[in-house]
């Protein structure tokens, strides 16, 4: 799974890593200039937008 941010959004790669996190989902963060990229192992997918979305946040697929 990739979601990608918006680089002018601040403090939204620590939120969601702290979620992640919290529900047991380890990930691999990259940022580039314009935008910072949470990858996660396949087997997380479903558990990772899961947590995303119990916490407000809206996922396109």
């Amino acid at each position: 799974m990739i979601i990608g941010l918006d680089f002018s959004l601040v403090g939204i790669l620590a939120k969601i890593s702290t979620l992640l996190a919290e529900g047991g989902i380890g990930i691999f963060a990259v940022s580039t200039y314009n935008t910072d990229y949470i990858l996660t192992k396949e087997e997380n997918f479903e558990s990772a937008i899961n947590v995303l979305e119990c916490n407000g946040y809206i996922i396109k697929r």
